[in-house]
């Protein structure tokens, strides 16, 4: 059975491309400076106020994979190893590219995937006008088709869910954000600029999301 796994970051458009009506919507509960702050920094997190900036994709059998990435303008180069190919262009490109290359595997692994990545690329296809290659969120508790990590080691939400930083160190895995970059800070990289630092940060969550598939499929076997 052929699998990829996946990741995805995003980013919300300034406030000021949003409308008077929408804007006091977003901030209708912000009665403080840093509750206004907050909740703008909560954007990034909706596909209605925010972007697929970049994706992820690896084989964890090849450990070979692709990023698609936004960057001002189109191109493509390959990592040192010639394994991970770059391709850049607008959010419409990083989407269809996406699709194309999802529908060639079996199985597709995410951590967190079903609640946020999933999700989020459906509405930003929806929105952009990208058409679906396939069913992103299938049956849940049947891991063959779309396993979520997330799901997986908190037992379907019958134990408390941890970030994927945690996880790794509990496991002895390097964390993607032992540089002390998080998703969150992705805004200033890209306003400067600097897209392929964004490529590579995103391709490191899921080498890292590969080590911890490759860890927990171990342990299941061993139950066996």
């Amino acid at each position: 059975m052929s699998s990829v796994i996946f990741d995805i970051e995003t980013l919300a458009f300034p406030l000021e491309s949003f409308d008077e009506t929408q804007q006091e919507y977003l901030l209708k509960f912000a009665d403080t400076e840093e509750k206004r702050e907050l909740e703008i920094q909560k954007m990034n997190l909706y596909a209605l106020t925010a972007q697929v900036i970049a994706v992820a994709m690896l084989n964890p059998e090849t450990m070979a994979g692709k990023v698609y990435f936004q960057a001002d303008k189109q191109g493509q180069y390959y990592s040192a190893d010639n394994k991970i190919e770059y391709l850049s262009g607008d959010e419409k490109l990083v989407l269809h590219c996406f699709w194309d290359a999802i529908q060639k595997y079996d199985q597709f692994i995410t951590f967190n995937g079903r609640t946020f990545d999933c999700p989020f690329v459906l509405l930003r296809s929806a929105i952009t006008g990208v058409q679906p290659t396939r069913d992103l969120l299938p049956y849940r508790y049947d891991a063959s088709r779309h396993c979520d990590l997330l799901d997986q080691l908190s037992f379907y939400g019958a134990t408390k869910k941890f970030n994927l930083d945690f996880y790794c160190k509990a496991f002895g895995i390097k964390s993607p954000k032992s540089e002390g970059l998080t998703g969150l800070g992705l805004g200033p990289l890209f306003r400067e600029g600097r897209y392929k630092e964004i490529a590579d940060y995103c391709m490191g969550d899921v080498i890292a999301t590969a080590e911890l598939f490759k860890r927990w499929n171990e342990f299941l076997n061993m139950k066996e």
